[in-house]
């Protein structure tokens, strides 16, 4: 399976956090996924980008914030996470990037 340029589109980034960090011990990885992908997609497009086999995709959706900036009201927009579980001996290093 090949990376298609949609590929790129599903998944934004990893996720770099101490939980992110905890749950790559256990043989999984958190990426930023775009809003409206499924897990299917984000399945395809992390085996595709990535050359793993996955075992499992859970997701979360983050809802966005009210923020303050220069006293105006501003909102961050809603996030989508995916936790990926991968195979036995399946391994992705996400701190030199893709």
């Amino acid at each position: 399976m090949s990376a298609k340029p949609e590929h790129y589109d599903v998944i934004r980034k990893p996720v770099v956090t101490e939980k992110a960090t905890m749950a790559s011990e256990n043989g999984a990885v958190v990426f930023e996924v775009s809003i409206d992908s499924n897990k299917p997609q984000i399945k395809e497009a992390v085996e595709a980008l990535f050359g793993v086999k996955v075992k499992a995709v859970n997701t979360t959706i983050t809802k966005g914030k009210a923020k303050r900036f220069r006293g105006r009201l501003g909102k961050r927009a809603d996030v989508k996470k995916a936790y990926v579980t991968l195979e036995e001996g399946n391994t992705i290093d996400v701190t030199t990037g893709l």
